[in-house]
């Protein structure tokens, strides 16, 4: 398909690692402000509206099952995909989940938080991260890479679109939880009023990835509160979320 209504990741991962990230364009029934493919079921969206975009998204992707959607809290958790019934029994409460499976679609939503996808260089294993700014000062990617279970050198990863620096004003608790951490992540953050810091969320998460020993991580770059492709709280409290996707094949 030309010009395909979703992105396609730009990183270096094996052949058989697949992944996609829907965007307000991809097709769905949602009516505005949520309009078109509102993939969340917590932001006052019709439930049906929103179990109809989920379903459409198999044969629209060429998904090979059904996504595993997570009940998402902005902590730390990790789910192992293979060792649970979520994806028949309903959404499992985490920010993260990985999978050795083929087969295995995992996702997480977002409308500014960080979507993070991760690959072993091996393509035995793939892993998908939500990281808002408390999951992010919570060791949510820190977590992920350990799930992985293997020397961090041979873990890809790659950012999505998420709410750019130019964007995100914070305030001093949320610049603090980070700095408390890590005392050179102070560069991240540029002040805008007393009290108050634009944040760099590309920048962290790249910090903290590299502190445990990933270093080949792709993406960033977005900024989904001035990019119309993407809903975005920041931009308009009732949005929608977009799904991003990552999956194996065998081989």
């Amino acid at each position: 398909m030309a010009n395909p209504p979703w992105l396609l990741p730009d990183w270096p991962a094996p052949a058989n690692i697949h992944a996609r990230i829907t965007t307000r364009q991809t097709p769905g029934i949602s009516l505005p402000p949520r309009e078109h493919c509102n993939l969340g079921n917590r932001c006052g969206d019709d439930a049906a509206t929103v179990a109809h975009n989920r379903a459409s998204l198999i044969d629209l992707l060429q998904l090979p099952a059904t996504p595993m959607w997570l009940h998402q809290v902005h902590g730390s958790a990790v789910v192992d995909a293979d060792a649970c019934n979520a994806i028949l029994e309903g959404e499992v409460e985490a920010d993260a989940a990985f999978t050795r499976q083929p087969g295995v679609v995992l996702a997480v939503l977002t409308a500014d938080c960080l979507p993070v996808l991760f690959c072993t260089a091996d393509a035995g294993k793939v892993a998908i991260a939500h990281a808002g700014w408390r999951g992010l000062a919570g060791g949510v990617l820190e977590a992920t890479v350990a799930a992985l279970d293997i020397d961090p050198s041979g873990v890809l990863a790659w950012i999505g679109p998420a709410i750019g620096a130019a964007s995100y004003e914070i305030g001093e608790e949320v610049r603090q939880a980070f700095i408390d951490a890590d005392a050179d992540a102070a560069s991240a953050f540029t002040a805008t009023r007393h009290d108050h810091w634009l944040c760099d969320l590309d920048s962290l998460a790249r910090r903290r990835l590299a502190a445990v020993g990933v270093t080949r991580v792709c993406g960033g770059g977005f900024d989904t509160r001035v990019d119309p492709r993407f809903f975005s709280h920041r931009r308009n409290p009732q949005t929608g979320r977009f799904a991003s996707l990552i999956w194996r094949t065998a081989g």
